[in-house]
């Protein structure tokens, strides 16, 4: 699917361009995907909480958990092409992403009075895009360790050289067919934490992602610098200072070029992994105070 973007002072079009029989998706369900999740609140308002690249729904429990005990309504939803092996992430492309996000969203609107929306990395980057097409339900996004390459301080020599320069080095005819495997640290600082997200492979989550992936992260992250000055949805931003694959400049470029009110807060004891690492109720915390801070601005009186 191709997602018809508007210019740079409106805001995206809900529609898209129809795909040939071969490049269409499965339509998003989340009643029958096997891997999302949804655990209704008591407080009238939901979180969406979404996935990274070649994760899963299952890594967003401890977080899921942390905003259930508030009384928010929690959906974790499975991004298209993912979950099911690395065959099927190499055919999908972040227009499958993002359209499995936004309707993700509006499921999740018609069982709550409020939403908003949570992402880590690649997640958090969908979110914020899909938080401005056009009749959006989410009021207020968090984005959690931003990264539009790999570049932290744990991030091997040719992940570094490659992953800047992927929109040239995609012509390889080849490049998208490798496979990468995850740092040994997978993100994650506690080694008890570490452990428990290693053993989600049965649960979706996969530990080689292939090179189609990288070229979708790239031209994903391109398509939100272009449009980062006209969105105007109150976005949280939360980054560690140990991130291992995302450096800072990530999150600071994010805070700078948006279009509305926005936050950035840091970590210090956390790797890229901050909704499954050691300060994951900090980031809970963080993201229930400025959705509940914030979102009105959405809907002035």
């Amino acid at each position: 699917m191709t997602l018809s973007f508007a210019d740079s002072q409106s805001r995206f079009a809900r529609s898209f361009l129809p795909a040939s029989a071969e490049e269409k998706m499965p339509v998003f369900n989340p009643s029958n995907d096997g891997l999302s999740f949804f655990e209704e609140g008591k407080n009238g308002k939901a979180v969406m909480l979404v996935h990274g690249m070649s994760g899963a729904p299952a890594e967003m429990r401890l977080v899921a958990r942390q905003f259930s005990r508030r009384g928010y309504s929690v959906f974790a939803p499975l991004l298209a092409g993912h979950g099911r092996g690395e065959a099927a992430l190499r055919r999908s492309r972040f227009e499958d992403w993002l359209d499995s996000i936004a309707t993700a969203a509006d499921w999740l609107a018609t069982r709550s009075d409020t939403v908003f929306g949570a992402g880590i990395c690649v997640g958090g980057k969908l979110t914020l895009l899909a938080s401005h097409m056009k009749s959006s339900p989410l009021q207020s996004v968090a984005l959690y360790s931003p990264c539009f390459h790999f570049d932290g301080w744990n991030v091997p020599r040719y992940y570094a050289i490659l992953s800047p320069h992927i929109r040239w080095i995609r012509m390889i005819p080849f490049i998208d067919r490798l496979n990468f495997s995850e740092t040994p640290s997978l993100g994650i600082k506690d080694e008890r934490l570490r452990r428990i997200i290693a053993g989600m492979e049965n649960e979706g989550v996969v530990s080689h992602f292939p090179g189609r992936g990288l070229i979708e992260m790239n031209r994903l992250g391109r398509h939100l610098k272009k449009h980062l000055p006209a969105i105007t949805t109150p976005s949280l931003i939360i980054h560690s200072t140990e991130d291992d694959l995302s450096g800072p400049d990530h999150a600071r470029y994010i805070a700078a070029k948006l279009g509305g009110p926005r936050a950035l807060y840091w970590l210090n004891n956390s790797y890229h992994m901050i909704h499954v690492d050691r300060e994951h109720r900090k980031v809970a915390d963080l993201s229930a105070q400025f959705f509940e801070m914030k979102h009105a601005s959405r809907n002035p009186i």
